[in-house]
């Protein structure tokens, strides 16, 4: 073990955090460019922009799950997380080369269409980033001890992944996004490579059960993984319908599915916030807690996933008066896509401040859950903000900046919260079933909202619907303890 991680010094928490800036710098590219580059070069419509970016989210439901269990269990390459971090990392570079070459490898294939080898390339891309995803965050709570050290670690986690993250935003703002993808391919590489041969692992990691365990003695049933996901039913519910109904090429006018497994989701959301912790064992009140972080964060997730998917369309139609559907001149589509990589430039860098610097200093003083609550709070807000009032890129920039807050606390303090809650033996299952409040609203954000989006003449629906489930979401976050 090398001396920085012995002594926990700030050096090795920014070295801890390098695997995690991998994904999340890929993830930051996808976001910046995916949407822009199918709908400026390949003239993908907004259906089948938001079917691509569906088919992350159907890889991240099973692959963080199934990923999280293996690795839980597994000692390969010395290391338990290392050889996922090591695979993932490869294949994100090599999906990222891909991308702007996807008429290319058509051509090369013989295929006739676009949009099956988008989803193909999208698909193993966002499925390499939730191979990486769930080691590169369940390793910070593998070395680091329960409490304000393992705040520390995801706060610096996000620090430092968001530091990458605004330089994402910045090479596709002031050059292009063709120059993002290029040196993404190298940066993933390496900082996916590199730091793993540099942490040390423990090979016992200690359970709610026992003082400590061997981890290949753990044991969990689907039943228990169905009960600890009771709050995202209906989304799954909806995942399933969705993806069938896609798949078999049926459309449906009406909304009467999508109404009863959002009251799937009221109705067991309700219910495990009725549940009282008191006098239960560590294990089932830790069940009840993560239940409540489930229910809290998948609502976050179907606000920000909304935004994230639409806001090319939202800039378009707001901002410059075009029609969705109308081919902007070239000139134009270039100055769009520079306001949506500005505006998630600041996002990320308000992101990659406050986490280290703001947020772990104020959770010393007044705890996790009411910092993240609050922060969730001024996030739907800002969403309200951008739709009464974002109709000019320095507003929709300003805006930008405060959601940030929210964002900041988003991808840094629910880990810290949740990692409290949980076997620390199956760590990785839980960072897995986790995951799952964030890739199922994201269905929901693709299809359920994608279609009313379309359908929609008036494109502040996007934000009607990101300011609805934000104030829920906050509303929830208040109703989870900490101890």
């Amino acid at each position: 073990m090398i001396n920085i991680q012995k002594k926990l010094t700030n050096s090795f928490y920014s070295l801890l955090s390098l695997p995690a800036t991998a994904m999340g710098f890929a993830l930051s590219i996808q976001i910046s460019a995916l949407s822009w580059i199918l709908t400026t070069k390949y003239h993908l419509q907004i259906e089948d922009v938001g079917l691509v970016w569906a088919s992350g989210p159907i890889a991240g439901i099973l692959g963080q799950v199934i990923i999280g269990i293996v690795s839980d269990k597994v000692w390969l390459w010395n290391g338990r997380r290392r050889p996922f971090i090591l695979i993932g990392g490869f294949l994100a570079a090599v999906m990222l080369l891909a991308l702007p070459n996807i008429d290319i490898i058509t051509k090369t294939l013989g295929f006739d269409g676009i949009l099956g080898v988008a989803i193909a390339i999208a698909l193993t891309l966002d499925l390499a980033i939730n191979v990486s995803f769930n080691p590169t965050r369940s390793i910070i709570a593998d070395v680091t001890p329960e409490g304000v050290e393992r705040t520390k670690g995801y706060a610096w986690m996000q620090t430092i992944s968001g530091t990458f993250g605004v330089l994402a935003y910045v090479i596709g703002a002031v050059w292009d996004n063709y120059i993002l993808i290029y040196a993404g391919v190298v940066l993933v590489l390496a900082l996916s490579i590199i730091p793993t041969f540099f942490i040390e692992e423990p090979r016992e990691l200690k359970s709610q059960d026992l003082q400590k365990t061997e981890v290949k003695n753990s044991h969990t049933s689907f039943l228990e993984i169905l009960n600890n996901i009771q709050p995202l039913w209906g989304f799954l519910l909806y995942a399933v319908y969705t993806i069938t109904i896609r798949l078999m090429h049926v459309e449906f006018n009406n909304y009467y599915v999508e109404i009863f497994c959002f009251v799937i989701t009221i109705f067991f959301t309700v219910k495990v916030l009725l549940k009282n912790s008191k006098g239960k064992s560590e294990k089932e009140s830790g069940t009840i807690g993560f239940k409540k972080i489930l229910a809290a964060h998948s609502f976050t997730w179907i606000g920000i996933q909304t935004m994230f998917i639409y806001m090319f369309a939202y800039v378009q139609f707001k901002v410059y008066n075009i029609p969705v559907g109308v081919t902007p001149t070239a000139s134009l589509q270039l100055e769009m896509g520079r306001v949506v990589s500005i505006s998630f430039l600041i996002l990320n860098a308000v992101g990659a401040i406050l986490p280290a610097f703001v947020l772990e200093p104020l959770t010393r003083k007044i705890g996790r859950t009411k910092t993240h609550a609050i922060c969730i709070s001024t996030m739907a807000i800002g969403y309200l903000g951008l739709l009464f009032f974002g109709f000019s890129p320095i507003i929709i920039y300003l805006l930008m900046a405060f959601l940030g807050i929210g964002w900041a606390s988003t991808i840094s303090l629910p880990f810290a919260i949740m990692s409290q809650k949980v076997d620390q033996a199956k760590m990785g299952l839980y960072m897995g079933l986790f995951n799952l409040a964030v890739v199922l609203p994201q269905l929901v954000a693709s299809f359920g909202v994608g279609q009313a989006v379309g359908n929609a003449s008036n494109k502040s629906l996007i934000f009607i619907v990101s300011t609805i489930s934000l104030a829920i979401s906050a509303t929830l976050w208040y109703f989870v303890k900490e101890e």
